[in-house]
């Protein structure tokens, strides 16, 4: 080699992605750099220019920004540019003008497609980015958050290609071919609400349920399409159907609009707009092999939850993600769970329960979790595997970082293994003869969700609580007592009341004084107005359009429920990039005056919410 190209190498071998690539690979891919110079304030390149280079700074800066000017990242030596624009057909989206004299090296078009084709790493590298960072204020509304303000219908490029569900699967596949698509859309048709979805074909389905079990050529369509279809409204945003493909574990995601498609959005497609952390995340544990590798994707868990709180996602979207994070997990275990143990005796459904079915789940977090059983389960035949199931999903998830539950409530424990019929009479009675117990549980198991097997048994049981809570105003009393018993950290003259509990003396658990009571009282005005969302956001939105709160108590209810979880979010990001334990507790002497001040405002607006549930109702009228 040259000494120019053993300089190169030298620099390459220093960064990733290069760092992780075989020595003989990096000394080719040094001979085929090209080097060029720009002067400070040079566009390198605008938003639609041709991108045919892969782009490493040696030495220098670049600034990247969207296509509104916006300022979207500062980069320096050993830093990418250009990716996005070789993975979307050489097209680039992101503008980049070097900020001082910059010296880049440029991989031709064609090395970087052999390296992300023949290295998994490098692809996974040149995908997810270099978590690059957003590095202006935004609102504490999130207004430049692309995710929360992106539509759905920005990610769809074409009109939806389908077929008639009396066509045969022949038909579908030459359609999707000479569409040159991966999905086709199967409609109903005349007589059976015409042009409505009745399924979805994707090429593995030809390829698994065709081709693999050598169905003739002449097959209708319905016989081998996915007809449990999930889909998407046209009025969602990117961020929601992110988090649905990863709930369900999907590649296409149909989208409509009145009940009639308009278009499918691929996985590809997501991945391809802002943030793409989680999904790295979980398509890593969905790879996953057995509970020991599963184990050490826990800290990429956290540097994920770190990434979106610096790029200043609200509490919604970094509870939402951490939940689908959470589910993945246990989704994973529970399919190396029966490849350990052979397939369940009965049907079953394992069910998340807590702030995991709320989509409020942070890192610091236990397990809740519980199992519908068939009604043919048979303890004397079935515990045994239940029991060996239950145990390791629970042992695997300890290891990923989601502690044992304290209270026990946990499908290890026998109690919380249940039939169909079992849990509805459980839940029943619950809800018709409250005492102390049954109320605590209440408000851990009346925010279940479904995460593996028989899902729909979840969604049942579900509808089951909301018909029957609503109509039972002494189980709402009761309820709206217990939600009185955790009071906001404020004395008489608004100032803290600090926990003096030893290990976290003089300070204050954002969970226990701030959100939990909130999602508390949250959930006994939704059970009175019979919504059927878990989420607290979600749940509020309904109160409000049931208008049973006083004028404005809703919107005051939804920032004070933001703003304290954005501190306690805050400040576990801050213990984890430290190397702490993250928990819920924070001193007030290390918050800002602002952060002081606001907190005191949504501590007093919790104490106001908390007086309006006593008077509406009437808790001291429970038994």
């Amino acid at each position: 080699m040259e000494a120019e190209q053993l300089e190169v190498l030298a620099f390459i071998r220093q960064y990733y992605p290069f760092k992780s690539l075989p020595e003989d690979v990096l000394e080719q891919v040094a001979t085929q750099v090209e080097v060029a110079y720009f002067r400070a304030g040079t566009i390198i390149f605008k938003y639609g220019d041709a991108v045919h280079d892969l782009y490493l700074i040696r030495s220098g800066a670049v600034e990247i920004h969207r296509r509104n000017g916006e300022l979207y990242n500062r980069l320096s030596e050993g830093s990418l540019f250009g990716q996005m624009g070789l993975l979307m057909n050489n097209k680039n989206r992101l503008p980049a003008t070097a900020l001082e004299d910059t010296l880049v090296y440029c991989l031709p078009e064609a090395v970087f497609h052999d390296l992300y084709e023949r290295f998994e790493v490098f692809a996974d590298f040149v995908e997810v980015g270099d978590s690059a960072r957003l590095r202006h204020a935004v609102s504490r509304y999130q207004d430049a958050n692309e995710l929360m303000t992106s539509g759905i219908r920005e990610l769809i490029s074409r009109e939806p290609v389908s077929i008639g569900r009396s066509a045969s699967v022949y038909d579908a596949a030459r359609k999707m071919t000479e569409e040159a698509v991966s999905s086709i859309l199967i409609l109903n048709e005349q007589g059976e609400e015409e042009d409505e979805v009745a399924g979805i074909i994707t090429d593995r389905d030809l390829r698994t349920r065709v081709l693999a079990e050598q169905l003739p050529a002449d097959t209708p369509v319905a016989d081998i399409m996915s007809v449990d279809l999930v889909a998407a409204e046209s009025d969602q945003y990117v961020f929601e159907a992110m988090l649905t493909m990863l709930r369900y574990n999907l590649h296409h995601l149909p989208v409509l609009h009145r009940g009639k498609p308009i278009g499918v959005v691929a996985l590809s497609d997501v991945m391809r707009h802002e943030s793409r952390n989680s999904l790295f995340v979980v398509r890593h544990i969905f790879r996953a092999q057995d509970a020991d590798e599963l184990a050490t994707i826990a800290d990429d868990a956290r540097a994920c939850f770190v990434r979106m709180v610096k790029e200043d996602a609200n509490s919604h979207m970094i509870g939402s993600a951490m939940a689908v994070i959470g589910r993945s997990f246990k989704q994973r275990l529970l399919e190396l769970a029966e490849e350990n143990l052979g397939p369940p005796p009965v049907p079953y459904c394992f069910l998340a329960l807590g702030s995991m079915a709320r989509d409020e789940q942070l890192v610091v977090t236990d397990q809740d979790n519980a199992i519908i059983l068939d009604n043919g389960y048979s303890a004397e035949h079935h515990n045994d595997y239940f029991a060996a199931l239950a145990k390791y999903v629970s042992d695997g998830l300890a290891a990923c970082g989601y502690s044992y539950c304290t209270g026990n409530i946990m499908a290890t424990n026998p109690e919380w293994r249940k039939t169909r019929k079992e849990w509805e009479q459980c839940f029943l009675d619950w809800i018709d003869n409250p005492s102390a117990r049954s109320l605590l549980n209440s408000n851990v198991f009346f925010d279940l969700d479904g995460v593996y097997g028989h899902l729909e048994w979840a969604e049942q049981l579900n509808r089951l609580i909301v018909r029957r809570a609503r109509r039972s105003p002494r189980f709402l009393a009761s309820m709206a007592r217990n939600a009185l018993l955790r009071t906001p950290p404020l004395g008489f003259f608004k100032e803290f009341v600090m926990e003096q509990d030893g290990k976290h003396n003089n300070s204050i658990n954002l969970k226990r004084r701030g959100t939990a009571p909130l999602a508390d009282l949250i959930r006994v005005h939704a059970l009175a107005t019979g919504s059927k969302a878990r989420n607290s956001f979600e749940r509020l939105n309904d109160v409000i359009e049931a208008d049973i709160l006083p004028r404005g108590r809703g919107p005051d209810l939804r920032d004070a429920m933001e703003f304290i979880a954005t501190v306690r979010i805050r400040h576990q990001a801050m213990d984890v990039e430290a190397g702490r334990e993250p928990d819920n507790n924070i001193e007030p002497e290390n918050l800002s005056d602002f952060e002081r001040r606001n907190l005191k405002d949504a501590f007093q607006i919790l104490s106001q919410a908390q007086k309006f549930l006593k008077f509406r109702y009437q808790p001291g009228r429970a038994p």
